[in-house]
């Protein structure tokens, strides 16, 4: 257990939901600090839920007739849906292309985030990913039903330092709870050693379930932020098709130096990556289907 007993005997329920106000409270920072996460329910109306999907289902539709791969250098991930229809898994950029989601995302409410990521902080529409959208669905031909533990720091690990705090901001645009996958955490973590943070999971390829994991079950319009250093994954929905759809909208406050991106943007190595690791996923899948098929003797 990465959280003191002093602290536990202090702070509200783990399971607590705040409402977001005018700005950060005192018990909302320290339940922050010492769990690494905190949770802010109904920040988005549902008329605002529902005109953020509707967005993303236009973008998808103008992507696809555009054969879009990548924006300023971001790969867009691309799977199948329960009826075999091209399926946009994770957009980049967003905003940029919805001047719905741009007002949205600058609306005076979220302030009180910027202000808690920092007095000079900005979103970061332009930079890094911009305003990403994953969307999670339990089908064959998904390449994102679910994804394995990991902290975000693991650029930091790989030269040998300890991350910064690094908030992720995130609104949930589908009711979701423990049978449907979700968000699983392990509160406390983001406080753990070096040796910790490289080496108590196998990054992204361990799916099991943990002890002292917990599940942040949201409803539409629902905001969370977590600290990036804890170790977090997302479960595979127990429902199929359309009925384990879960979308999230992350929004990107930065500090430092602007570092725009644009249509000649180089593709990040860890992108390279990561578009090798599902090329090779999808492969392993195919062979092993016509495996079975064989079997089966079809």
């Amino acid at each position: 257990m990465f959280i003191k007993s002093d602290e536990l005997m202090e702070l509200p329920p783990i399971n607590t939901r705040y409402k977001l106000g005018p700005k950060i409270t005192d018990e909302q920072l320290a339940f922050l600090e010492a769990y690494g996460f905190v949770h802010f329910e109904g920040v988005a109306s549902r008329d605002e839920v529902q005109g953020i999907i509707s967005e993303l289902d236009r973008i998808e539709s103008e992507w696809v007739l555009e054969k879009r791969s990548s924006i300023n250098g971001i790969p867009l991930f691309w799977g199948k849906d329960d009826k075999g229809k091209k399926f946009l898994q994770r957009f980049a950029f967003t905003s940029r292309h919805s001047n719905f989601i741009s007002e949205f995302v600058r609306h005076d409410r979220f302030e009180p985030i910027r202000l808690l990521v920092g007095e000079d902080a900005r979103i970061g529409e332009d930079e890094k990913d911009g305003v990403v959208v994953n969307r999670y669905m339990n089908v064959p031909e998904s390449i994102h039903p679910r994804l394995g533990w990991h902290t975000d720091g693991l650029r930091d690990l790989c030269y040998l330092r300890m991350p910064q705090r690094m908030l992720n901001i995130g609104l949930h645009l589908d009711d979701c709870d423990t049978y449907n996958g979700g968000l699983r955490l392990i509160p406390g973590t983001h406080r753990q050693n070096f040796m910790s943070m490289c080496f108590k999971k196998p990054y992204f390829i361990d799916h099991r379930s943990d002890d002292e994991e917990i599940c942040v079950t949201t409803k539409a319009g629902d905001l969370t932020i977590h600290d990036g250093r804890l170790w977090h994954r997302v479960a595979r929905s127990k429902l199929y098709g359309q009925d384990s759809l879960r979308r999230t909208m992350f929004v990107p406050y930065l500090t430092g130096p602007y570092e725009p991106k644009s249509s000649g943007s180089k593709t990040p190595i860890y992108h390279h990556i990561g578009v090798a690791m599902r090329a090779a996923k999808s492969m392993i899948k195919q062979v092993m289907t016509r495996r079975d098929r064989l079997i089966q003797g079809e």
